[in-house]
């Protein structure tokens, strides 16, 4: 008879009575263990004036406490071995830190110091304002990234949704080290902030965890301003050697219950090396290097889009092919195979990561920030395996209204109009 294995993924939460919520997961057979501090809160919360903050904060948060300084952060950190970092979302910010288990301990002092005790110095500021400047500039340079932000803060103007996460120089210069301590104070409440810890520890680390979060004042959950997609068409003429296009339709948000079926969807469409996209433009037409799909989520709203850098001599060609393959979508659905070789790719990918403890980490503080639950992985793979294509079909016939399509492109483009025209004549072939 052969041998029967089940992998039981079990994790603890504890609500601390201000409110934080601390999720652990204890994972004996390995050597090392993920920490991560969430907090919820992002670029979407800041109003126009504080446009930028939140990041700005994660950058102080690097600079030194007021007992250690940045230079010896990075010396302790390198002395065990281990790695600590940080990003900034629209909607949430996280720092988090990985070390082998008999580290723990130091690797969790060097974390919570800083995101307790970060010092804001002035001087701190004014360089690491430089720093996030650079940074502005080198995303300025990256096309594929300007090429998404155009379409952002087209398609969700009016909203905070639209600005960028790394603010703008006209509202960086004017933040200092008390406004950003101040606006971290009151962002940072307990109800907002999620701890989660994966891999091996003793339980004296909860204990320590749960003392050290449990000085947070009670506080309340975030607050926003629902996002109102728009359709809108752009074309920005920059000095790149390719043209960088985006076509956008309004997506799903965060929690919809047809998530899986959207993701599974777009990896048919343009997730890899088989899908739809990849064969039809680069594959078999060979008129470009780059192109994909994928999904932009986020707590109301959401973007399906479809990315591609080319060159100008063949765009129109391009244009014509992705439209093609997507009133296929919208008319045929898909076949078993296809829906097979997407779900097999999703469900390796989500049960192979979580041989990873900070895989499993950012499963523990994202999944109890945005949906209030951890969804265990066989729920997860349940999902996956009802999805069918009659219900991607459905979903397609949804999603790709070009009534509601929206585009972007940065490069040495045409006017906007003729993509809009081109587009628009595409679609009503």
């Amino acid at each position: 008879m052969p041998a029967f294995f089940e992998v039981i993924y079990l994790y603890e939460k504890i609500t601390l009575p201000n409110g934080v919520r601390l999720l652990h997961e204890h994972i004996p057979h390995v050597r090392s263990c993920a920490l991560g501090l969430w907090v919820g809160t992002g670029s979407r919360y800041e109003n126009a004036g504080l446009s930028g903050a939140s990041h700005f904060i994660e950058h102080m948060v690097f600079k030194g406490t007021h007992t250690r300084t940045a230079a010896e952060l990075a010396r302790m950190m390198d002395g065990i071995g281990g790695q600590i970092n940080a990003f900034t979302t629209k909607e949430c910010t996280c720092f988090h830190g990985r070390s082998l288990d008999l580290h723990l301990p130091e690797m969790r002092d060097v974390l919570c110091d800083m995101f307790f005790n970060a010092r804001f110095d002035e001087s701190d500021v004014t360089s690491e304002r430089g720093v996030i400047l650079e940074e502005i500039d080198m995303y300025r340079d990256s096309p594929e990234d300007l090429v998404s932000e155009y379409l952002s803060s087209a398609v969700y103007k009016g909203s905070a949704l639209a600005r960028p996460i790394l603010g703008k120089k006209s509202t960086l210069q004017r933040m200092t080290g008390q406004s950003l301590k101040a606006y971290m104070q009151e962002q940072y409440s307990a109800e907002r902030i999620v701890v989660a810890l994966s891999g091996s520890y003793p339980a004296s680390e909860i204990d320590a965890l749960c003392q050290l979060f449990s000085a947070i004042p009670s506080g309340g959950k975030n607050t926003f301003t629902p996002a109102k997609y728009t359709p809108s068409f752009s074309a920005r003429r920059k000095s790149f050697e390719q043209n960088h296009l985006k076509l956008a339709f309004p997506g799903l948000c965060i929690t919809d219950p047809d998530r899986y079926a959207m993701q599974l969807l777009s990896d048919i469409l343009g997730g890899g090396m088989s899908s739809r996209l990849f064969q039809s433009v680069r594959e078999e037409r060979g008129l470009c290097y780059s192109i994909y799909s994928y999904g932009a989520a986020y707590i109301d709203t959401g973007l399906l889009c479809v990315y591609t850098a080319l060159g100008r001599e063949t765009e129109q060609e391009a244009l014509s092919l992705i439209v093609e393959e997507l009133r296929k979508l919208k008319t045929d659905g898909v076949t078993q195979d296809e829906l097979t070789r997407a779900r097999e790719q999703v469900k390796a990918n989500v049960l192979m990561g979580l041989e990873s403890t900070n895989v499993r980490m950012n499963r523990l503080g994202r999944g109890e920030l945005f949906y209030g639950r951890v969804p265990e992985p066989d729920e997860i793979i349940a999902a996956y395996d009802a999805v069918t294509p009659q219900r991607i079909y459905e979903l397609a016939q949804r999603t790709f209204d070009f009534s509601q399509a929206s585009f972007s492109a940065v490069g040495k483009t045409e006017p906007v109009e003729v993509y809009q025209n081109r587009l628009m004549e595409l679609a009503s072939q």
